[in-house]
């Protein structure tokens, strides 16, 4: 009997010891927060989740402590039907629960729609870091019902690139090969670092190229369907295409490629899968920024001017009329080397490159909160090579300008093309 009662205070003493041991490493180090959770309710995995009431949607969840401590979750909501949401925040060692009012704001630049890009804004709990949060429409009811969302930049990762090109969004079955591999291997010239798309559908000659870059490490692709949860417009106002969300949700996707790659690229590059930002002055982007960078300290936001390049009309005497390139499907930017002049009393449009930690909500060609100035960088020191259709198609040949800048990287250009065409198989 004195055998057992030793062999029980002794298994006792043994577990107030292992106890002891986890609440001393849980207080110093919080080991036991990501790995061994706690935390209830379904992970989520997609990029788009919705909530049941069909009305919000949430794409991620990222922490936030530039002015508060708190977590912005980036979101698609209907402006008007959705008036109160609550976020679910989850102690992972303990799985205690913190319940925080969210602040729902949706962005101004809704252009009419019913739904808009939104950051559901939530406090976090003062004496410890959350590392999951749930998004419910009451303060009360049952977590393991709940989707559950890990909150990025809480460790942000310190690799970083310099230049990063945010592609929102690529969707039709885009099939404007040529094009995009122009585009890419002209980024590659000027410094790119990585290319992140949000990609809703393209065809399958695409999906083969994506392929080929994603294998070379330079493309990150984020799955966007959209069009799976809300009727999505093609047009960028409410009144020409009366849908639930503008433009494939490109508002949304833009303001979390800024929050996802905050502490992974130095600048972003916010544009179009047809567009390039373009230095005139400079050979590349490195060298551009760095001068910029010098010239207006206190900037966060450089906005380019987006100039017209017809798809349509050629360039004289068409040197870079390649027969190889003939078969590939989309437009060959170096034959459209003339450009549309301004408009009278029409500003043009605008794309930016932007410092992401710096950039609080963005649209697509401004920025709409940032800690810091916002600078127009004249035409001469860069633009923005934009290859379509015309916006103004009845202007004559002669009233068109030359401009030759993306010709300054052709030989090297063709070389990199021609090469990514015969790796692929094209």
């Amino acid at each position: 009997m004195l055998l057992y009662k030793k062999r029980f205070y002794l298994v006792i003493t043994s577990s107030l010891v292992i106890v002891m041991i986890m609440l001393f490493f849980d207080k110093k180090v919080n080991v036991p927060f990501v790995k061994n959770s706690l935390c209830r309710g379904t992970p989520a995995y997609n990029t788009i989740t919705p909530l049941k009431d069909n009305r919000t949607f949430i794409i991620a969840p990222y922490f936030d402590n530039r002015k508060n401590k708190m977590t912005r979750v980036i979101s698609i909501v209907h402006h008007k039907k959705v008036k109160e949401l609550y976020c679910w925040f989850c102690h992972s060692a303990s799985g205690q629960i913190y319940i925080s009012k969210a602040e729902i704001d949706v962005h101004s630049d809704r252009f009419g729609f019913p739904y808009g890009a939104t950051d559901l804004k939530c406090l976090e709990p003062k004496d410890w870091e959350p590392h999951y949060v749930s998004i419910h429409w009451a303060p009360k009811g049952n977590i393991d019902q709940l989707p559950r969302f890990e909150i990025r930049n809480r460790d942000p990762e310190v690799s970083l690139v310099e230049f990063t090109v945010c592609i929102s969004t690529m969707f039709g079955k885009y099939n404007n090969v040529l094009q995009f591999v122009q585009s890419m291997e002209m980024y590659k010239i000027l410094g790119v670092g990585r290319v992140v798309i949000y990609k809703n559908s393209c065809s399958p000659l695409m999906e083969k190229v994506l392929d080929y870059y994603i294998a070379e490490g330079i493309v990150e692709i984020i799955p966007w369907p959209i069009d799976s949860y809300l009727m999505v417009a093609s047009r960028w106002h409410y009144s020409v295409d009366p849908k639930d969300l503008g433009y494939y949700g490109q508002i949304t996707a833009l303001n979390d490629c800024i929050y996802r790659n905050m502490y992974r690229s130095r600048y972003l590059l916010l544009n179009d899968v047809d567009e390039i930002i373009l230095p005139g002055k400079y050979p590349d982007w490195k060298s551009m920024m760095q001068n910029l960078q010098v010239q207006h300290p206190k900037a966060a936001v450089f906005i380019f001017e987006n100039h017209i390049f017809p798809k349509t009309v050629f360039t004289p005497n068409d040197p870079f009329n390649i027969s190889s390139w003939r078969t590939v499907p989309g437009v060959n930017i170096l034959q459209h080397i003339l450009r549309e002049p301004d408009r009278k009393q029409i500003s043009n449009p605008s794309k930016m490159i932007v410092d992401p930690r710096k950039v609080v909500q963005t649209s697509v060609h401004s920025v709409l909160q940032a800690y810091g100035d916002s600078v127009h960088v004249p035409m001469d020191v860069a633009l923005v090579y934009h290859c379509r259709v015309p916006l103004q198609a009845k202007l004559p040949r002669e009233s068109l300008i030359n401009d030759t800048t993306l010709w300054r990287n052709n030989v090297t250009l063709v070389k990199k093309v021609n090469k990514v065409l015969q790796n692929i198989g094209l």
